[in-house]
């Protein structure tokens, strides 16, 4: 008999079981827009004891491991079996369990999904998958037992989108070469998707850069990785689905379930003609599908509701076409978060009952900063990379989850010449004592939201609270104009300025006397963490 995967309840072993024997397929088939099953799948889960990838006699079968086909959802059996319709086009994949591993590449992709494409992908421009042939008798996934403890931290980064290998050797230097000597601290990572820019030759180099930080790394599916001469959603992942495998799945880590969503649903220009004639090119827009959205639900059903829940997709929840059907199937978990890009800028966005969401408070959703920032354009620093500031005034820079049981926090890094800075204090350099009373002093800090309390002290004074404005930020745009200013850059430009809702302001009413004072800013976040910057101000 084989040993069932810690954390998974004899109870839903039972369901699983009786799961496995219903007609899935006739409940397929009777949902409009699912895929139609033409055959069966059927695996094991194993535990890999001498870890070379292949099911060898005396390794053991793993109950109650969960295994998707994309849309349905079904557990092993007591001997590691599991059966699942299939068809063309089918990614069968495992759900890591917590306490295990998958294989990995040496660039840290995960090898935890069986493709079924039997003639391949069709003739794009860019290469998707080869010809898989019929399904083997079994399709067997590998686990690794692995050490998994409840607290942990998880690297995050926004678009990274070179769009050639320059743009690759930028990221190289600026965000990767820093993180490699702290990769030990990270339980995996993940690129919240716009992987690459277009181009997705540039994928692989990409790919082995990112994997320089030796840790297992998620890819998310982003606009600007799709194959855009597929003539619809269905095979506008083929190149993606090549190199990276499903692009919406799920696993464990720790205790927490981590979902990664394909909200990107590409219009292909055929089918875009048809919505409007004057259309000569595809187009993209946030949906899931129902396909999709019906995989969720049976992958969040199996999901004990005390655990904490992270999706991670590309184009913010707000935009998403099911984002009432997401919040209310998240609703019923007491702890979760989700995270997108996408923007490059950097948001806190919450949704509540007006929303859709249906559970205690609001969901908390964090739109991302850019790790190349403003698509790497601006001013090249001595190193000669540009310092890509987003619109909002935000440094390019990286994201860190620290997971401790189903609670979890957050904080932004900045890279670059902003190493390190958690705020930019802007005020002036020096002003005269007469006139600087009613001078309006900001601070721009970094991944901060409308739950951070900021606060100001002049000249040694007591500290007292600073207002959060929904304004442009002032450094920022001086810097556009600028460079606007310039008849040609040798640099690519900024885009324009956008409303920062991370901006916090005051009017100075202190008198201050002739000489150098300090300004000091201080944040306080959610998490009660406090962060300080400083800056001096003359006075004459």
């Amino acid at each position: 008999m084989a040993d069932r995967v810690p954390g998974i309840p004899r109870t839903m072993r039972t369901v699983a079981l009786l799961t496995l024997a219903l007609p899935a397929a006739l409940a397929l088939a009777q949902v409009p827009d699912l895929p139609q099953p033409n055959g069966t799948a059927t695996g094991f889960v194993f535990e890999d004891a001498n870890r070379n990838g292949s099911r060898d006699p005396g390794e053991r079968g793993l109950a109650g491991v969960a295994v998707s086909n994309g849309v349905d959802v079904a557990r092993t059996d007591r001997s590691g079996r599991w059966t699942l319709p299939a068809w063309d086009g089918a990614v069968f994949f495992v759900v890591k369990p917590s306490g295990w591993t998958v294989p990995h590449e040496p660039d840290g992709r995960p090898r935890f999904h069986r493709i079924h494409k039997p003639s391949g992908s069709p003739q794009l421009r860019f290469p998707g998958v080869a010809p898989t042939g019929p399904l083997p008798d079994s399709v067997d996934f590998p686990l690794r037992r692995a050490r998994e403890p409840r607290t942990f931290e998880v690297l995050l980064f926004g678009d990274t989108q070179p769009r050639n290998l320059r743009e690759v050797d930028y990221l190289a230097r600026d965000v990767v070469a820093p993180l490699v000597p702290q990769a030990r601290r990270f339980a995996f990572g993940a690129v919240l998707g716009d992987i690459v820019f277009d181009d997705l030759s540039v994928t692989l180099p990409l790919v082995r850069t990112v994997g320089a930080i030796a840790v297992p790394w998620r890819y998310v599916l982003g606009n600007h990785d799709l194959n855009f001469d597929a003539p619809d959603d269905l095979l506008s992942d083929e190149s993606f689905e090549a190199t990276f495998g499903p692009p919406y799945y799920s696993f464990d880590v720790g205790g927490a379930h981590f979902v990664v969503l394909d909200d990107v649903e590409w219009i292909g220009v055929e089918n875009a003609k048809r919505e409007n004639p004057e259309r000569t090119r595809g187009y993209y827009r946030a949906a899931l599908g129902p396909r999709q959205l019906r995989w969720l639900e049976n992958d969040l059903r199996l999901v004990p509701k005390d655990r904490l829940v992270v999706l991670l997709m590309h184009i913010p929840l707000n935009e998403v076409r099911e984002r009432q059907d997401v919040l209310r199937l998240l609703s019923p978990f007491r702890h979760t978060v989700s995270f997108s890009a996408h923007t490059h800028t950097m948001e806190h966005r919450f949704f509540g009952r007006e929303e859709g969401w249906q559970g205690e408070g609001r969901h908390w959703h964090i739109v991302h900063g850019a790790s190349c920032g403003s698509w790497w354009g601006g001013l090249p620093d001595e190193r000669g990379i540009p310092h890509a500031t987003m619109s909002d005034g935000t440094p390019n820079g990286y994201g860190i989850l620290r997971v401790e049981g189903n609670r979890w926090s957050w904080e932004y890094r900045t890279v670059g010449a902003a190493s390190d800075e958690s705020m930019r204090i802007l005020a002036p350099d020096a002003a005269r004592a007469d006139e600087l009373r009613g001078t309006r002093v900001f601070a721009n800090v970094f991944g901060a939201g409308e739950l951070s309390t900021v606060e100001i002290s002049v000249a040694g004074g007591a500290w007292r609270p600073m207002k959060r404005v929904l304004e442009r930020d002032p450094w920022y745009a001086a810097l556009v104009e600028r460079d606007r200013a310039q008849l040609r850059l040798p640099y690519l430009p900024l885009p324009g300025p956008s409303v920062c809702t991370h901006l916090w302001t005051t009017v100075l009413t202190e008198r201050l006397e002739p000489g150098v004072h300090a300004l000091r800013v201080r944040e306080t976040d959610p998490w009660g963490r406090v962060r300080e910057s400083v800056r001096t101000l003359r006075v004459e």
